[in-house]
């Protein structure tokens, strides 16, 4: 699952017209670097989470075909559920088995074959170092969530429909011994901001971060 349902508000006026995961660095937008991944990987089932301007990523991604990929979308309406709650929404389309989460907004050289979860997790995450705007890290690892995990449906026993955060189910996991991790070494960025947009696009063009399917222009 692609998490693509956000506001972008950190990334305004960029996001005014156009959703933050269409939004292009190195001469591609922000999720074919993800559908790219997915399709090398052999991940061909994918589902995206809409709300802001999710009519464009639709419009923009279609079916999936011309990716590789079949493309299905959960609908949130007007206002995003929250990454647990858009999760949690989109279950039935997910199905029973544990499933990979990408957040739209990142960019990363991560290969999704390093993948690495132990049996018997519920969450299990991928870290890297933590960046100048999240120095404290997460979950008191000294290292910062990815955006990338792979969790089992069952994380979410209890939920229900609503919006809310997925850390307190992340908290849940860690408490009971039911959340994994592994550290990602290489390159990653949360694109939150336009000022980090542009130092991707940048970083991208000029080759000194290349993504391990989609080559960047060169200049």
């Amino acid at each position: 699952m692609i998490l693509a349902a956000g506001l972008g508000e950190r990334m305004r006026p960029l996001t005014q017209r156009v959703p933050k995961p269409l939004l292009e660095a190195g001469g591609h937008r922000l999720i074919d670097y993800h559908l790219a991944s997915l399709a090398r990987h052999g991940l061909a089932e994918v589902v995206i989470n809409l709300s802001w301007l999710g009519s464009l990523i639709r419009e923009t991604l279609g079916d999936g075909a011309r990716y590789g990929l079949s493309i299905r979308y959960s609908e949130e309406g007007p206002e995003p559920l929250g990454t647990a709650g858009g999760l949690f929404a989109a279950l039935p389309l997910l199905g029973a088995d544990p499933f990979l989460v990408l957040n739209g907004d990142i960019w990363t050289d991560f290969a999704l074959d390093g993948l690495q979860r132990p049996a018997g997790s519920l969450a299990h995450l991928v870290m890297v170092a933590n960046p100048g705007h999240h120095p404290l890290g997460d979950f008191g690892l000294g290292l910062t969530y990815s955006g990338i995990s792979v969790l089992d449906p069952r994380l979410f026993d209890g939920c229900g429909p609503g919006a809310y955060p997925l850390k307190p189910l992340l908290d849940r996991a860690l408490a009971a011994g039911r959340m994994s991790w592994q550290r990602h070494p290489g390159a990653w960025t949360d694109v939150g901001t336009p000022a980090r947009l542009a130092a991707l696009d940048a970083e991208l063009r000029l080759g000194e971060v290349r993504h391990p399917v989609l080559a960047s222009p060169v200049g």
